[in-house]
Protein backbone atom coordinates (compact mmCIF):
# COMPACT_ATOMS: atom_id res chain seq x y z
CA UNK A 1 0.00 0.00 0.00
CA UNK A 2 1.63 3.36 -1.05
CA UNK A 3 0.44 6.43 1.11
CA UNK A 4 0.34 9.83 -0.70
CA UNK A 5 0.81 12.79 0.87
CA UNK A 6 -0.33 15.95 -0.04
CA UNK A 7 2.40 18.62 -0.45
CA UNK A 8 0.49 21.00 2.18
CA UNK A 9 0.47 18.09 5.01
CA UNK A 10 4.38 17.73 3.86
CA UNK A 11 5.16 21.00 4.62
CA UNK A 12 3.12 21.08 7.93
CA UNK A 13 5.58 18.28 8.87
CA UNK A 14 8.58 19.81 7.80
CA UNK A 15 7.66 22.48 9.49
CA UNK A 16 6.96 20.74 12.59
CA UNK A 17 10.13 18.52 12.20
CA UNK A 18 12.17 21.75 11.97
CA UNK A 19 10.63 23.72 14.62
CA UNK A 20 11.24 20.90 16.86
CA UNK A 21 15.08 21.30 15.98
CA UNK A 22 15.29 24.78 15.94
CA UNK A 23 13.87 24.60 19.81
CA UNK A 24 16.16 21.70 20.87
CA UNK A 25 19.44 22.93 18.84
CA UNK A 26 18.78 26.59 20.07
CA UNK A 27 19.06 25.21 23.86
CA UNK A 28 22.26 23.56 23.09
CA UNK A 29 23.64 26.39 21.36
CA UNK A 30 22.03 28.54 24.63
CA UNK A 31 23.35 26.34 27.18
CA UNK A 32 27.07 25.83 25.02
CA UNK A 33 27.66 29.73 24.38
CA UNK A 34 26.00 31.16 27.69
CA UNK A 35 25.51 28.61 30.17
CA UNK A 36 27.24 28.53 32.99
CA UNK A 37 29.96 25.97 31.99
CA UNK A 38 30.48 27.93 28.77
CA UNK A 39 33.99 28.67 27.62
CA UNK A 40 35.12 29.97 24.73
CA UNK A 41 37.27 27.49 22.76
CA UNK A 42 40.19 28.53 20.25
CA UNK A 43 39.51 28.45 16.34
CA UNK A 44 39.97 24.90 15.58
CA UNK A 45 39.75 23.56 18.75
CA UNK A 46 38.29 20.05 18.79
CA UNK A 47 34.12 19.64 18.47
CA UNK A 48 34.24 22.77 16.92
CA UNK A 49 33.51 24.47 13.54
CA UNK A 50 35.28 28.05 13.03
CA UNK A 51 35.41 28.12 16.62
CA UNK A 52 31.69 28.13 17.23
CA UNK A 53 29.54 24.28 18.53
CA UNK A 54 27.92 22.44 15.81
CA UNK A 55 24.81 23.34 17.40
CA UNK A 56 25.20 26.65 16.24
CA UNK A 57 25.26 25.89 12.98
CA UNK A 58 22.66 23.35 13.37
CA UNK A 59 20.29 25.89 14.70
CA UNK A 60 20.57 28.23 11.85
CA UNK A 61 20.03 25.15 9.30
CA UNK A 62 16.77 24.34 11.23
CA UNK A 63 15.57 27.69 11.20
CA UNK A 64 16.03 28.63 7.76
CA UNK A 65 14.39 25.20 6.96
CA UNK A 66 11.18 26.32 8.98
CA UNK A 67 11.18 30.08 7.71
CA UNK A 68 11.18 27.91 4.02
CA UNK A 69 8.15 25.64 4.96
CA UNK A 70 6.43 28.31 6.57
CA UNK A 71 6.81 30.68 3.11
CA UNK A 72 5.80 27.28 1.51
CA UNK A 73 2.58 27.16 3.61
CA UNK A 74 1.79 30.84 3.57
CA UNK A 75 2.52 30.81 -0.34
CA UNK A 76 0.22 27.51 -0.83
CA UNK A 77 -2.58 29.23 1.30
CA UNK A 78 -2.63 32.85 -0.85
CA UNK A 79 -1.68 31.64 -4.48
Amino acid sequence: MILRMSERTALKTIFGLSLFGSIFSGTLSYLELFGSAASCPAVGAPGTIFGYPACVYGFGMFVILSLIALYGLWGSRHP
